[in-house]
């Protein structure tokens, strides 16, 4: 009968064991640190419960546990107690297989055998503690099958370790199938994923027994378990069947909000096999939901929308972060440990997991950029396109973008090429074709793209020929886009849901036509600036402040000088009856001495000089300058 005057007593000891292994040392095996561990909490218990043994020489014997005055904490002290037995026992059973203690071997086996015998022991007092509470009603049915659970894979461990095989085998396999039924029937996600990673963890043991014994088909353990648990479940455990009926009639939350939806991939679910992993999990669920709900609610683009947007992308990057953090944590466990995949898991384990998981954390980061890509675009761009800008006629010429914001596109464009090269060198999306095709086709798209804003910050500062290499470069990429596209025939980046980018032909022959137009004007542009020159523009060449100056005093001979540079032939020389001048050397240039200007000489004087001979120039710098010093 059920006694209301007493406590209910919460005990989860399938929880409690995981939580304390996990966090102190087995993890990593390390058997020496989780059994001091399981001494000092031990010790802790006793004192809060005034359960010493007295202090000094004087050694007090403790009275026998009532079930009337039971607490938590007396059923935490038998776990403890036969935990730490346990963690003994597998420390002195390495010990013993280590080189070094060779001789002193099969002591150790012997200690090792007493503290299992005594971990089993002090298991069987925590489980008749149980059914009596549970008796009493101060004990729910599912932490008394917890209890029940432990006790049996510790037996069945214990007899596995003294060969005694066919008794080890009835004992886990009745176990497993009390593990399975616990996950079909758990309320919250995190109760399934505790009992699948004990059943995870017999399973070898079921398999190796089986071994042992001669079975034909050892390595299947749902036909071994299918097997034996239904004859001896009864006789392992007491009034089993009617602890699971009652189990299942017992008011259990079927939709609690701490349930996990399954995740798909490929069409079959992804194992969620670790508590600690559902509870990151669930973390990054709410955040989904919270992003969905701010995109219903602001459906337009708008700046509130933007920044609820990306606040709400941070928050599922924060989870999928700490995600990744966990899986990677067990994944680097399963490598130390040594711990095999099921078969049943359909050889997804905890590396798929933490790979699958990499991928919703670098989809979702390219979700985020691009949307700040948009804004950036939109808030600096075409004004009347803006959903509340009704005022604007559609005659109205759209305002250009400010060349300021390109560098910050590029730099998003960069961190978009980081996710997706780091996306398809992930083993899910490697060994998908199709999806790799899909991968490889946005790689290269968002290379168009990145050239083509790249071009714009080249030709804002007037190099164009940058520019049109550039924009030759996109054309490539879009060209490489549209061959990963022909690879398959469906697209299964804008068929997933969500679709984190999706990429239809309408945007290659938008980008295409682009990059088209762009390549156009930057041609006359360039002719505009300074002719279709590579050297920069020829008028901002300053010619030295000589010539300035000589030029006003001096008449160049042009004639002359293009004779030198030989593009004009030289004219054949006049013979007179005079004696010929004397040869001028090639660096000196003939020129004609104007003291005056012919408007300033008086008309007789100007037809005297027409019929005088003129003297012969004189070469050199004098001749040259000879204006300046007077000198004829």
């Amino acid at each position: 009968m059920t006694d209301k005057s007493k406590p209910i007593v919460e005990f989860r000891a399938l929880q409690l064991a995981n939580e304390q292994r996990n966090a102190y040392g087995l993890r990593y095996n390390d058997f020496t640190r989780y059994r001091k561990h399981c001494a000092n909490r031990t010790h802790r218990l006793r004192s809060s419960l005034k359960m010493t043994h007295g202090k000094g020489r004087e050694f007090k014997k403790l009275p026998p546990l009532n079930a009337e005055l039971a607490k938590d904490g007396h059923l935490e002290i038998l776990l403890f107690e036969a935990e730490r037995a346990w963690a003994y026992s597998q420390e002195l059973t390495n010990s013993a297989l280590a080189p070094n203690n060779r001789d002193k071997a099969s002591s150790l086996r012997h200690s090792a055998t007493g503290r299992f015998r005594r971990a089993v022991n002090w298991s069987t007092q925590l489980l008749s503690l149980c059914q009596t509470l549970h008796g009493q009603g101060r004990l729910s049915t599912e932490n008394l099958i917890e209890a029940t659970i432990y006790t049996v894979v510790l037996n069945g461990r214990f007899l596995r370790y003294r060969d005694d095989f066919e008794d080890a085998l009835i004992q886990l396999s009745v176990a497993r199938s009390l593990l399975d039924f616990l996950a079909e029937t758990s309320p919250t996600s995190r109760d399934q994923a505790l009992a699948v990673l004990f059943s995870d963890e017999i399973g070898p043991e079921i398999r190796y027994c089986a071994h042992e014994l001669g079975r034909a088909k050892a390595y299947d353990v749902n036909g071994i378990i299918a097997e034996l648990a239904p004859k001896h479940r009864n006789e392992i455990v007491e009034d089993c069947d009617l602890l699971l009926s009652k189990l299942k009639k017992e008011e259990r939350a079927t939709a609690s909000p701490s349930n996990l939806r399954p995740r798909m991939w490929d069409g079959e679910p992804v194992p969620v096999r670790y508590p600690e992993l559902v509870d990151v999990l669930l973390r990054v669920q709410e955040a989904e939901a919270g992003l969905d709900q701010t995109q219903q609610e602001h459906p337009h683009t708008s700046s509130r929308k933007t920044k609820l947007g990306v606040t709400a992308y941070d928050s599922v990057l924060s989870a999928l972060s700490d995600a990744e953090e966990v899986a990677r944590k067990l994944q680097e466990t399963q490598q130390i440990s040594g711990l095999a995949a099921n078969s049943s898991n359909n050889g997804r384990d905890i590396q798929f997991v933490h790979t699958y998981i990499v991928y919703q954390l670098l989809s979702r980061r390219i979700q985020r950029d691009l949307l700040l890509m948009n804004t950036l675009l939109a808030s600096g761009g075409d004004k009347s396109k803006a959903p509340n800008n009704k005022k604007v006629t559609t005659t109205a010429k759209p305002d250009p973008v400010d060349s300021r914001l390109y560098p910050a596109v590029v730099k998003l464009l960069d961190t978009v090429l980081q996710s997706l090269t780091q996306m398809r060198t992930l083993s899910v999306v490697d060994d998908n074709a199709e999806l790799a095709s899909a991968t490889e086709a946005r790689l290269a798209f968002i290379n168009a793209r990145r050239c083509v804003y790249l071009a714009h910050c080249y030709s804002a500062v007037k190099k164009y020929a940058e520019a049109l290499a550039l924009l030759r470069n996109a054309t490539l990429q879009i060209r490489e886009t549209v061959t990963s596209l022909s690879l398959s025939q469906t697209d299964v980046l804008n068929e997933a849901s969500p679709s984190f980018f999706p990429l239809h032909e309408d945007d290659v022959k938008n980008l295409e036509a682009t990059i088209a137009s762009d390549s156009v004007q930057y041609k006359r542009e360039w002719f505009a600036y300074n002719g279709g020159s590579a050297k920069g523009n020829p008028s901002s060449y300053k010619k030295p402040l000589f010539f300035n100056i000589a030029l006003n005093y001096v008449e160049l001979d042009m004639d002359r000088l293009q004779q030198r540079a030989g593009k004009q032939p030289s004219k054949p020389l006049v013979s007179t009856g005079k004696a010929a001048p004397q040869a001028k050397t090639d660096a000196t240039v003939e020129k004609k001495q104007i003291p005056k200007t012919k408007a300033d000489e008086p008309v007789e004087t100007q037809a005297e000089s027409q019929h005088q001979p003129q003297p012969a120039a004189r070469g050199g710098l004098s001749s040259l300058l000879g204006g300046w010093w007077g000198k004829n």
